[in-house]
């Protein structure tokens, strides 16, 4: 009997590990909230490629009196324009210890790209993403939500 308990934690532990190791990583969707507001701005998809993170806006949200899909009007290099749904607004970030770093990150409202890092919080539910100049200490940070 104690072989059928051990064997059937065995198997859960299995079927439970592919859960738990996306939860270690950033790759997945997550919902943007934004720090002055603390109100949710828009969906974002991590995914990772040789290493690489990258992050596109999939969805806004917005007041319905709002362009519901408005173009980086501010941006200065290849995505001025471009409209926000499906743009490229994190990019470069690779995996170094506890966190992510070397990337960048746009912010669509003034179309700065900044140096950005990541690191995951609350047993990988959440995710901290700091935008900056220069160093960390000079830039803002906010908290995003995973949602899948």
């Amino acid at each position: 009997m104690k072989n059928w308990i051990k064997a059937g934690a065995l198997a859960a532990a299995v079927i439970m590990s592919p859960a738990w190791a996306q939860d270690a990583t950033p790759v997945g969707l997550w919902k943007n909230i934004d720090d002055a507001t603390g109100k949710p701005k828009a969906l974002i998809r991590i995914t990772e490629s040789n290493g690489v993170l990258q992050g596109k806006i999939e969805k806004l949200f917005r007041a319905p009196e709002q362009e519901q899909n408005p173009k980086c009007d501010k941006c200065t290099d290849a995505r001025k324009d471009q409209p926000l749904v499906g743009l490229m607004m994190l990019s470069g970030l690779k995996k170094d210890g506890d966190e992510y770093n070397g990337g960048e990150i746009l912010d669509p409202e003034n179309g700065k790209i900044y140096k950005s890092k990541m690191e995951l919080a609350d047993g990988g539910k959440k995710l901290k993403v700091r935008g900056y100049i220069g160093v960390p200490m000079l830039g803002r940070s906010q908290t995003w939500v995973r949602q899948e």
